[in-house]
């Protein structure tokens, strides 16, 4: 099974919605084998119909142990691991049985990074509420590989919209949260753990701009303070230690200038700054990125679009974005 380039994982998602039928569109433009060797994790009957609904029939090898994968060059390899019967669920529902193969697969995937095998993965969407009712103790996916790779100090996640990267410092808090939750250590490590990542992406010297929390950068403390106590000295203490930092800009403008290529990330201080900009900018272009981890995770950002699943429409745009990022990132990882 020897091979030079980075071994990544894909994995399915939820059987009710689109991945499947993402994965199956992925596996199908063969370019995607030039950027590593390709391990589809998961039950292949889900892929089976995930093909069906894409209406493609790429040959895949396929295995049911590791070991016995040989990787041929331009063709993706099937690692099978029976979770669930697609018979067993409808294509467009929320369903525990579909999160639990969710779950299932997913803690799979990352033993075989603990061992070594894989160099990263990529998954298709899946649903929170199908998983917690399956009974997963993790709130989200980025609390589960914090738990699972043991790294508690991973700031949190990222998105990116083809050169534009962004992260924040608050996530999946309520408004009124947010502004106690701006401190000098906070936004400090917030943008460490971007410097860090697009470094491993590839980045020499990445370009930094955060955002205030503020309308107007607060204009002089008219209209807060976070930006005088947390935000600026945060930034000052990261260019002391050689980050290239610069900030904190106006959230309403701030992209304009990631945009106009001033610079090449964005430090937002809670989940909508960001998003709205990135969403607005490509909706399904985007990609999320869990960085800080022993190996690159990614997934598009979207979600399962149960919609629409089942009806071949989905577009797999991000999702061969996030296996490009995925690959090039495990490259630079290993380094």
């Amino acid at each position: 099974m020897l091979t030079t380039k980075p071994v990544i994982g894909v994995l399915l998602g939820d059987p009710t919605g689109i991945g499947p039928e993402l994965v199956a569109k992925l596996v199908a433009e063969p370019e995607m084998c030039e950027q590593a060797e390709m391990v589809i994790i998961g039950d292949y009957r889900i892929f089976e119909v995930g093909q069906k609904i894409a209406k493609t029939s790429t040959k895949v090898s396929l295995v049911s142990n590791f070991e016995d994968i040989c990787f041929q060059p331009g063709q993706p390899v099937f690692l099978d691991f029976p979770t669930l019967d697609p018979g067993e669920v409808e294509i467009g529902k929320i369903d525990p049985k579909a999160g639990k193969s969710v779950l299932d697969t997913l803690l799979y995937s990352i033993n075989l990074a603990k061992q070594g095998k894989i160099d990263g993965f990529v998954f298709a969407p899946f649903n929170k509420r199908a998983m917690h009712l399956c009974g997963c103790p993790f709130e989200s996916e980025l609390d589960l590989f914090k738990a699972e790779f043991n790294r508690p100090e991973v700031r949190g996640e990222l998105n990116v919209l083809d050169n534009i990267w962004n992260s924040r410092v608050t996530s999946h808090v309520g408004l009124k949260e947010v502004c106690s939750l701006i401190t000098l250590q906070s936004v400090y490590e917030t943008i460490n753990f971007v410097d860090q990542a697009l470094k491993t992406y590839g980045k020499k010297e990445p370009r930094l701009a955060v955002s205030a929390l503020n309308p107007h950068g607060g204009e002089g403390c008219l209209f807060g303070t976070e930006e005088r106590d947390e935000i600026r000295p945060a930034i000052e203490r990261a260019k002391r230690e050689g980050v290239n930092v610069s900030g904190p800009f106006p959230s309403d403008t701030i992209f304009l200038k990631v945009l106009a290529g001033e610079y090449d990330a964005v430090v937002s201080m809670y989940h909508d700054q960001g998003q709205i900009a990135l969403k607005l900018l490509g909706f399904d272009k985007g990609v999320t990125v869990h960085a800080g981890l022993p190996i690159p995770i990614t997934t598009p950002a979207h979600g399962t679009a149960f919609d629409i699943a089942g009806q071949g429409k989905a577009h797999a745009e991000g999702f061969k974005r996030a296996f490009i990022i995925a690959s090039r990132m495990a490259v630079n990882q290993k380094k």
